[in-house]
């Protein structure tokens, strides 16, 4: 009998889960975009001199010359993997599937005037989600093996303009339309029909959405061997309309589907750092940034269907606690070139999780990562080709019944034991006409 309870109470804890493929690398966020600067370990605010520019410091553009088109593809490949423990003899270890997840930027820049430069780019700063083998939690799942997977991404257009205010100083802003798309499935979990339970099947949502914001940059070159930067990106909220479906709920009289919103908060980032040149072929870079996460305390659905409406508010499925934190972000950078063609390069950064363990679940992972990074970059007559790789580790992270249960948030966050890791393949091309 205790363990049927702790067995239903494991499966409530995996009906609950509402939001999924949210744990990025920090927050909602991608760590980098650029082949360059992503093999520098996207310390790239204090040197901002490629087509990349336009992600990292806006005010970059304003030193270029002549016109500049750049192109970048890179695909994120994670790895999840939840244990948890059941006694006497309940167990699941779950690992999700293969899965590519592409990220891209693609930017174009003209001078128009000795001073002031004009450019547009489109880029993908958010982009992963998670896909589960559903066979690993048949025995939570009423015997099925059901789907669960998730996708969040985000597509950003940014117009851009930039002011050469002299030789040493630049200013530069964009404007970010945002769209964004939502999408996952997972077990709808169970209801009590009298003294029947019934299984409520498969449940599946897509979103999308649009949001603003702006990017503001400052960068300076007080000695030909020093450069500094200051990057600030204002808070964008996407208000995010679909639809979500459990077609066993129309089986018991219910609705099948619901129209449904809700709204979710890319916050304030500040970010800076510097690049030093102490010999003519060595480039040192470093940066300190700053993402205002206190601001996602949590996530909330409206369901437009008054019978959903009243279903997924009397369960608590309506809103999702996070109650994530301000995190800082250390990154260092280097660039060796070896002949006038051929450039060399490596970086590392710490990424610490923004979300606490008692908020934690399958579908919502966040990890405390070391990402270490390495390139090689050749140019010719104006072309430049760059090649990366990129490795983030996930510190393992272990939830368990009493830590929740104090914390009141056991039937959202989860217990078990978490590991994730990414390998980021990337490569650039670009040419300065």
């Amino acid at each position: 009998m205790m363990k049927g309870l702790i067995q239903r109470t494991m499966c409530l804890l995996l009906a609950t889960v509402l939001f999924s493929g949210l744990g990025l690398a920090n927050g909602f966020n991608l760590n980098g975009l650029g082949a360059r600067a992503v093999s520098m370990g996207g310390a790239f605010i204090g040197l901002a001199d490629d087509f990349s520019l336009v992600y990292w410091n806006p005010a970059g553009a304003g030193y270029l010359k002549q016109p500049l088109l750049g192109a970048y593809l890179t695909d994120l490949i994670p790895t999840n993997r939840y244990q948890v423990t059941v006694p006497p003899d309940l167990a699941i270890e779950a690992k999700t599937k293969l899965s590519h997840y592409l990220g891209f930027l693609m930017a174009y820049y003209r001078p128009l005037s000795d001073n002031l430069v004009a450019g547009i780019g489109i880029y993908t700063p958010a982009g992963l989600g998670a896909n589960w083998m559903g066979e690993d939690f048949k025995e939570m799942t009423a015997g099925v093996a059901y789907d669960w997977s998730s996708k969040i991404g985000m597509f950003t257009i940014s117009p851009l303009i930039s002011w050469k205010v002299n030789d040493r100083l630049s200013l530069g802003a964009t404007l970010n339309i945002n769209y964004g798309m939502f999408s996952f499935k997972r077990w709808a979990g169970e209801m009590e029909m009298g003294e029947e339970i019934v299984d409520l099947g498969q449940y599946d949502e897509s979103l999308h959405g649009w949001g603003f914001g702006l990017t503001l940059g400052v960068l300076a070159r007080p000695a030909d061997w020093l450069s500094a930067g200051l990057t600030v990106k204002t808070p964008s909220t996407i208000k995010f309309k679909g639809t979500a479906e459990m077609i066993y709920l129309g089986y018991v009289g219910y609705p099948d589907s619901s129209d449904l919103k809700r709204n979710i908060k890319w916050p304030w980032f500040i970010g800076g750092g510097v690049a030093l040149r102490p010999v003519d072929d060595l480039v040192l870079t470093a940066d300190i940034q700053w993402t205002g996460w206190s601001a996602v305390e949590y996530l909330e659905t409206t369901y437009l269907d008054p019978v959903w409406s009243q279903l997924m508010t009397a369960a608590g499925n309506n809103r999702l606690w996070l109650d994530w934190k301000d995190r800082f972000q250390l990154r260092f950078g280097l660039e060796y070139r070896l002949t006038p063609e051929f450039c060399l390069r490596a970086g590392y950064y710490s990424d610490p999780s923004p979300a606490p363990d008692y908020t934690m679940n399958i579908l919502l992972p966040s990890f405390d990562f070391q990402s270490f990074s390495a390139g090689i970059g050749y140019e010719w007559k104006g072309l430049s080709l760059n090649w990366g790789l990129e490795y983030l580790s996930g510190k393992k992270r272990e939830v368990t019944f009493e830590e929740l249960l104090m914390a009141g948030t056991l039937g959202q966050a989860m217990p078990g034991l978490y590991r994730m890791h990414l390998i980021v393949p990337q490569v650039s091309v670009s040419f300065r006409f």
